[in-house]
């Protein structure tokens, strides 16, 4: 099992599957939902149509289309509230059932963005380590997945994921 976080385009990444951090209607938005969008092309937002949208902590999972990754896995993240509305919970979800699904395509490596930190607010600390706890717990249930990449869009989420990653492997 191996887990690591980088700074990059998660776009470009040539992993089985990357997630999107996604809108509950999964057509495309701002930020990482935006640009994986874009670079999929528009059979994504088709495929999209199809699923009927999505719940707050859920996911679901189209073909990655135009990318280098094999798949795309829709997550959507909860907005923060205060962290009172059971936030930290929903996004745990989606981290768990993003690696379900990537299990059931027989994906062996993963991608995941900062999810909720962006719009949705959510503080990167405590998101990061909804992320990492979740995964390690969920890796150990989803036998094809040997590889998680948390893809960060700055140094400064970066420093967050490395300073728990390497706290943890100690």
């Amino acid at each position: 099992m191996n887990i690591d976080a980088i700074q990059a385009d998660i776009t470009t990444l040539d992993v089985d599957a990357i997630v999107n951090a996604a809108n509950q209607s999964l057509m495309g938005g701002g930020g990482v939902d935006g640009a994986i969008h874009r670079a999929a092309g528009p059979e994504l937002k088709q495929a999209c149509r199809t699923l009927g949208g999505c719940e707050t902590g859920d996911a679901k999972l189209t073909d990655g289309f135009r990318l280098p990754a094999r798949y795309v896995i829709h997550a959507v993240g909860p907005v923060w509230n205060g962290g009172e509305r059971g936030e930290a919970e929903k996004l745990a979800g989606c981290y768990r059932r993003a690696l379900e699904l990537a299990a059931s395509v027989n994906a062996r490596s993963i991608a995941f963005p900062s999810i909720s930190t962006g719009i949705y607010r959510f503080p990167i600390e405590r998101a990061a380590e909804v992320a990492v706890e979740t995964v390690k717990a969920a890796m150990s249930e989803h036998s094809t997945v040997e590889s998680v990449t948390f893809c960060c869009f700055s140094e400064s989420d970066l420093a967050v994921y490395e300073a728990l990653l390497n706290r943890s492997a100690r």
